[in-house]
């Protein structure tokens, strides 16, 4: 029905004789004679067809039509003399003669209304004949019009003249020397379009209000005051991480130098990585509640996608980090663990980034948090059963192959057996005496530490949660607007 700028509905409406009434927002304006048509005989298609080629709609049955949204005082005029009102009264009668067969013409060949001038307008003072400027300002569109600079007449709305303001011996269009082409209602088409819609994009300036770091930064802003106005996310979390490091702590205190404490330690690794995989579901509803508000701004170009993408991953850095501090600083002394603590600790905050990631990126392609829920839980069992501790890599079926590789549990679990056990000492006896070295246990479970594997696994783990990232931007750049 319309495209275009909101400060341009009042032309638009104008131009199809409905001027706005003062102090009436325009756009309602506009909504209110769209229903009025789509209430009538005509339909919505003699709107439709004015947008698209300028062809005015006929006019409602009750309903004050006009070619002007202001119209400026008339002047009131000199009385004439008695002889010269008799002239005048001639006058007139003779130019509504002529007007009378004009009219009926065109109602014979042509349905058009060909007439500028308001029917309503019974003022005797006719426009007087011309000026060759005004003539060729009448046959312009207003797009050609606004070109002609602040001194040439134009078309828009508010910008009509009455007689009194038109040079003598103008051609007007109740004379049969002038007549209004219905080309003059038409928009340009074709190259005029596109180069007229590219002048109004640069007119209408930049189409962001901020820059894009700016709105990162508001955005990380509300984000914050978001978490500090309702903590009970980011608390529910950090005391289901608190409890467990509490439980596996007490747990699988002090393993013993034995087989049974490797065992003991394989499960306690594979375990502290479920807990920091199955606590971010509560992240599901997050997204799913802010979606309309995020189609609302960014339909009026509120912030970019990116923006929000970015500032959603920074704002929650400082909260993942003390959640994976917290469990990592409980479990690590407790059980007395003798890889590096700091690669254990990034192993589990990377963790909980790319769940996270993930989370968020399935709360964008599901409807609502039920199904979302349903399914991150799915996803997660499978991580869980093709991350290597039931089966390991090597002996999961070949057609099963691509999800050890897919699930980003395999590499958090990889990666803390090789900080742990990547050493040279003895590390227990098997039933037969023999010694069992820390070299031996990942041989045994057919993970290779050596060189840099260990800090490849944090690096892929990187890469997939770029990868959900990237691909939750896409659903919010491309999705949202269907």
């Amino acid at each position: 029905m319309f495209q275009g700028s909101p400060k341009d509905v009042t032309h638009h409406v104008s131009r199809m004789g409905r001027r706005v009434p003062k102090g009436e927002n325009s756009i309602e304006h506009l909504i209110d004679v769209i229903q009025e048509y789509d209430q009538s005989e005509h339909g919505v298609e003699a709107v439709a067809e004015f947008a698209s080629t300028g062809l005015k709609p006929p006019p409602l049955a009750g309903m004050d039509m006009s070619v002007s949204s202001t119209l400026p005082p008339m002047p009131t005029p000199p009385r004439p003399s008695r002889q010269a009102e008799g002239q005048q009264s001639a006058d007139h009668h003779k130019g509504q003669g002529k007007r009378l067969q004009l009219q009926n013409n065109s109602l014979v060949f042509d349905s058009f209304d060909h007439s500028v001038r308001s029917p309503y307008n019974n003022t005797s003072r006719s426009w007087s004949a011309s000026d060759r400027g005004v003539t060729q300002a009448l046959r312009l569109t207003p797009s050609q019009a606004n070109k002609k600079g602040p001194n040439s007449m134009s078309l828009s709305p508010g910008h009509y003249a009455y007689s009194s303001e038109i040079l003598p011996s103008t051609p007007t269009p109740h004379s049969s020397d002038y007549t209004v082409n219905e080309d003059d209602y038409r928009t340009p088409g074709g190259t005029d379009v596109a180069m007229n819609s590219t002048a109004n994009n640069n007119h209408l300036g930049p189409k962001f209000a901020n820059s894009f770091l700016s709105e990162i930064m508001k955005l990380m802003r509300r984000n914050f005051k978001n978490i500090r106005r309702t903590p009970g996310l980011f608390l529910a979390r950090l005391m289901v991480l608190t409890l467990m490091g509490f439980m596996m702590a007490t747990m699988f205190m002090k393993p013993p130098k034995s087989l049974q404490g490797i065992t003991d330690l394989t499960s306690f690794f594979i375990f502290t990585v479920c807990p920091f995989f199955f606590s971010s579901n509560d992240a599901v509803p997050a997204f799913i509640q802010e979606r309309f508000i995020f189609i609302q701004e960014t339909s009026h170009n509120a912030y970019r996608a990116s923006s929000y993408t970015i500032a959603g991953v920074v704002t929650y850095l400082p909260f993942l980090a003390i959640q994976a501090g917290i469990y990592a600083g409980i479990v690590y002394f407790a059980l007395k663990l003798k890889g590096p603590f700091i690669y254990f600790l990034i192993v589990l905050y990377v963790s909980l980034l790319t769940t996270n990631s993930f989370v968020v990126f399935v709360s964008s392609v599901v409807p609502n948090y039920i199904l979302g829920y349903a399914a991150v839980i799915a996803f997660t069992a499978l991580f869980f059963l093709f991350c290597g501790y039931f089966l390991s890599g090597h002996d999961i079926p070949s057609h099963w192959q691509g999800m050890n590789k897919i699930s980003t549990m395999t590499y958090p679990y990889e990666g803390l057996l090789i900080n742990e056990f990547q050493r040279t000492d003895i590390y227990a006896k098997d039933p037969l005496g023999n010694n069992v070295s820390s070299i031996d246990v990942l041989d045994s479970l057919k993970i290779h530490g050596s060189g840099g594997k260990k800090w490849e696994k944090v690096f892929i783990m990187l890469g997939w949660a770029a990868i959900y990232r990237i691909l939750f931007y896409i659903i919010l750049r491309f999705g949202s607007k269907k």
